[in-house]
C-alpha cells in the first residue's frame, strides 16, 4: 500500500504538467507527497521503501536503476514488435554514420539508442546536419530509421495488459488506427519477456493507410498527452510497484 510519494520538480516548484496531475490525484486519495530536485538524487537523499511512490523523469529513474542495480527496461523497439515497424531501423554510432558517408546522405531519422533523452530525434536530410551531433561522443549509439510519412500518431496506454486510453499526439484525427493491429501487437508484447505492467505504445497511420509501430515507451516516465489523470496515475503507480518489487523483493 502506498503511504507517501516523492514527486520530481525542477526547482521553485516547477513541475511537469503530468506530475501536477499526479499530485491532484494523490491529494484526492489522501496520500502525502514531497517534492524533490535532482540535488536529492545526487546526494542519495530519497528514502525509498515499498510504501513510497516515486514520480520522476528519465534521469530520476536511470539513477534509481543504477543505484539498485536493476537492469534497464526494454528497448523502445522490442524485438517481439519488429514486424509492426513497416520500415527499416538499424543501430550505428555517430562515428560509423559519419565514416560511411561519402559526400551524400540518404535522408534518415536519427535518435539516441541507449540514453533515450540525450537529444530529441530529428530528420537528418544532408551531411551538413551532422553539426547537430557534434557535441556528443563519437561512440554514442544511435538508431537510424528510414523516413516515412506519418499522417497521424497516437499513444495507446496499457495497464496490466489492458488498453486504458488512446490519445492523438500528432497529425489529423481523421486517420484512425487499425485496432486489430494494435491488439495483436499488445498480445505479442504481453506474451514476451519484454513487457512491463504499464506502458505507452505509440502507433501511427502511414500515407498508404496502414497502421505501424512508432515506438514503445515504458510507463515509469511517460507523457500523458491529456489522458485522464486518474487513469494516468494508476498506470504510473502500477509500473512503480513493479519496480519496487525488483528493489525490495516480496518476502516469500
Amino acid at each position: 500500500m502506498i503511504k507517501k510519494a516523492y514527486i520530481h520538480e525542477y526547482g521553485n516548484k516547477k513541475l511537469e504538467p503530468e506530475h501536477q496531475d499526479v499530485i491532484d490525484v494523490l491529494e484526492k486519495r489522501n496520500i502525502g507527497y514531497e517534492l524533490f530536485t535532482d540535488k536529492k538524487i545526487f546526494r542519495n537523499q530519497l528514502n525509498i521503501d515499498r510504501t513510497t511512490f516515486v514520480a520522476g523523469n528519465h534521469f530520476v529513474f536511470s539513477s534509481i536503476f543504477k543505484k539498485y542495480k536493476i537492469n534497464p527496461p526494454s528497448d523502445c523497439y522490442p524485438q517481439c514488435l519488429h514486424q509492426y515497424l513497416q520500415r527499416n531501423i538499424w543501430t550505428t554510432t555517430i562515428h560509423e554514420l559519419s565514416r560511411n558517408i561519402d559526400g551524400e546522405l540518404a535522408p534518415v531519422f536519427v535518435k539516441p539508442k541507449s540514453d533515450t533523452k540525450l537529444f530529441t530525434g530529428f530528420r537528418m536530410e544532408s551531411v551538413s546536419d551532422f553539426y547537430l551531433l557534434s557535441e556528443f561522443s563519437k561512440n554514442t549509439e544511435l538508431y537510424c530509421s528510414q523516413l516515412v510519412d506519418w499522417k497521424a500518431e497516437y499513444r495507446v496506454f496499457v495497464n496490466n495488459s489492458k488498453i486504458v486510453g488512446i490519445q492523438l499526439y500528432n497529425g489529423d484525427d481523421k486517420y484512425k488506427l487499425d485496432m486489430e493491429v494494435i491488439r495483436n501487437a499488445i498480445n505479442d508484447l504481453e506474451n514476451s519477456k519484454e513487457k512491463t505492467r504499464g506502458y505507452g505504445i505509440d502507433f501511427g497511420i502511414l500515407s498508404n493507410g496502414s497502421t505501424a509501430l512508432v515506438e514503445w515507451n515504458d510507463g515509469y516516465a511517460l507523457g500523458s498527452y491529456g489522458l485522464d489523470k486518474e487513469i494516468y496515475t494508476d498506470l504510473l503507480l502500477e509500473r512503480w510497484l513493479e519496480i519496487a518489487d525488483a528493489i525490495f523483493p516480496p518476502e516469500s
